[in-house]
């Protein structure tokens, strides 16, 4: 039997050989404590920090910046709810895009259940947002605007450091979500200007199950998850000590392999974009997209069921939008194709009335995993 094709990067990643072999003393005989004050406990804390010093040396930050966390949903719950929670005395307001992940855009519509005004600013047709838009949603109960890095289904780079100029002169924390940047494009806290930023542990191939959370100093996000004193106080829980190291060693990989990596996901992106044009497919153009960004194969009817939310079996294993995703026709929409219940409006990708299901197709570095995209196209 022909092993599928796998094209789906920003979905998930393959462990790196690398990340495997940094894990694997955790998982064959170091097994303490982290938090452990004893004998067993000092080699998984001390691997506990330097993967803290790996993460933040990716991000260019501190690394009693960055917190431990289980993935990049719990990342950005804890940064937007938290700031929420840690500013609701001075004001009520948060400002996000309609083209956020639901690990945005849910707790969104959690905090606007109970009690706070959430702005979901439009994007044109790649899927940007405009810097004069957020300058415009600006009230003086604005506390938080979160705008994601790279975008899940198309790829597209937000203008982070436009905005990150107005949130500033404003007074306004940044949050964005970085799951699908991390080790793609550069990710430097400093020249974007973000005081808050969300990782994946999965995107970038590190182990599923653990994420990181960078966290500006001085800024001080209401504890999301409440116990012992792990993450000095911040995150409680037993730290996950193998999801841990997998994320600080596949962090290094990514700092020291960024330029190689760009070069290399810049020719599979685009090989994979002529070979879907020969093959009668419309790649969305995303100008802005990162290398290895996502790319759609336009023209795959929808049907109702979930029926094309997966190749069969033998084709490339792709994947549909997120729920709330503008370009995802959902399944519980009477009407195929309308978006007029999303905040977007349908204004991304191409006209509501087409009626069609978006497939997204993303690379990253294959040479890690050969995924037989060659012969493909």
């Amino acid at each position: 039997m022909v092993k599928p094709i796998y094209l789906d990067y920003n979905g998930t990643t393959p462990h790196d050989p690398e990340v495997i072999e940094a894990i694997r003393p955790f998982l064959e005989g170091a097994f303490g404590n982290p938090s452990s004050a004893h004998w067993y406990g000092i080699q998984p804390k001390k691997a506990v920090e330097t993967a803290r010093r790996q993460v933040a040396g990716m991000l260019n930050c501190s690394a009693g910046e960055i917190i431990f966390t289980s993935g990049g949903t719990e990342s950005n719950n804890h940064a937007i709810r938290g700031m929420a929670r840690w500013l609701q005395d001075k004001g009520n307001h948060i400002i996000t895009s309609s083209f956020e992940h639901p690990a945005v855009f849910e707790v969104c519509g959690y905090l606007a259940r109970n009690g706070f005004e959430i702005t979901y600013l439009p994007v044109g047709e790649e899927g940007l947002v405009d810097p004069a838009d957020v300058a415009k949603a600006i009230r003086p109960s604005t506390i938080l605007i979160s705008i994601m890095h790279a975008n899940n289904e198309v790829g597209t780079v937000q203008p982070l450091k436009a905005i990150s100029h107005i949130a500033r002169k404003q007074g306004i924390a940044l949050h964005t979500d970085a799951a699908q940047s991390v080790g793609k494009i550069p990710a430097d806290v400093r020249q974007l200007g973000v005081d808050l930023l969300s990782i994946a542990g999965q995107k970038v191939y590190a182990p599923k199950g653990v994420g990181a959370l960078y966290v500006r100093s001085l800024l001080e996000p209401e504890n999301f998850c409440h116990g012992a004193g792990q993450e000095t106080g911040r995150r409680a829980g037993t730290e996950n000590i193998m999801g841990i190291v997998g994320l600080g060693k596949a962090c290094e990989l990514a700092q020291r392999d960024l330029e190689k990596n760009m070069a290399h996901m810049k020719f599979l992106r685009d090989r994979l974009h002529q070979g879907l044009q020969r093959s009668g497919g419309q790649p969305h153009p995303g100008r802005n997209r990162p290398r290895g960004g996502g790319f759609r194969r336009r023209g795959l009817p929808c049907r109702h069921g979930g029926a094309v939310s997966r190749s069969d079996s033998h084709g490339p294993s792709g994947s549909v939008g997120q729920r709330h995703n503008p370009f995802q026709c959902r399944q519980d929409d009477n009407r195929c194709g309308n978006r007029q219940g999303h905040p977007c409006g349908g204004r991304c990708g191409s006209p509501a009335k087409t009626g069609l299901m978006k497939k997204r197709f993303t690379c990253y570095d294959l040479r890690k995993h050969p995924s037989g995209i060659s012969p493909w196209l």
